[in-house]
């Protein structure tokens, strides 16, 4: 199973989820897929709404989530599977 990595804005109204590319050859992740979705209701009742997925360079994922993170963006537990 791929990894994940997740992150949430801080007023929790929208998740970004960091997904390693399992199709990957000989096991080296060089893409990532990044959803994006926004929450609608109580975060964990209801899965959040995707709303873009893109598949980007493993070095342009980790500069998104750096910056994000430095942004105020927390980091969660996975919040919906794909």
């Amino acid at each position: 199973m791929a990894k994940s990595f997740w992150l949430i804005n801080s007023n929790r109204s929208e998740v970004k989820g960091f997904i390693e590319n399992d199709k990957n050859i000989d096991g080296v992740c060089e893409y990532m897929f990044i959803d994006s979705g926004k929450i609608i209701g109580y975060l964990g009742k209801e899965p959040p709404v995707v709303e873009t997925t893109v598949s980007v360079d493993i070095d342009l994922a980790r500069e998104i989530y750096e910056r994000l993170l430095s942004q105020g963006w927390r980091k969660i537990e996975p919040v919906w599977k794909k």
